[in-house]
């Protein structure tokens, strides 16, 4: 397990293990639709609201600004989705992760962490 990134853990403190899904485009979501199932996405935007479709099959969310006042954080929150927000990553290109498998934790305060299992 390494760790990848952290941030403020803005929703449930429930760890979760789901794929990661770098978020780019509305065409990303919709390429989502039919199996966003068990997917982690992660996201640049704080205020974003296309991942609105797909939000109820995600196991957690992840984006690098933002607040817990956040749209997407109230939003986890409402879906009971672990969210980290303003995440630190330790790698410069996001877009490597995409389906890498991933945990979400805590720990113990208002930190969030990923973790790459593979």
């Amino acid at each position: 397990m390494e760790k990848i990134g952290k941030g403020l853990s803005c929703s449930s403190k429930s760890e979760v293990i789901g794929e990661l899904v770098y978020i780019q485009t509305i065409e990303d979501v919709i390429n989502l639709f039919d199996k966003a199932s068990g997917k982690i996405c992660i996201v640049e935007e704080a205020g974003i609201t296309t991942l609105s479709p797909i939000l109820s099959d995600l196991v957690g969310t992840v984006c690098t600004t933002g607040s817990a006042g956040s749209h997407l954080a109230i939003v986890s929150r409402e879906f009971g989705l672990p969210c980290i927000m303003g995440i630190k990553f330790l790698t410069n290109d996001i877009s490597s992760l995409n389906g890498r498998k991933a945990k979400i934790a805590h720990d113990g305060d208002d930190k969030g962490i990923l973790y790459l299992l593979d």
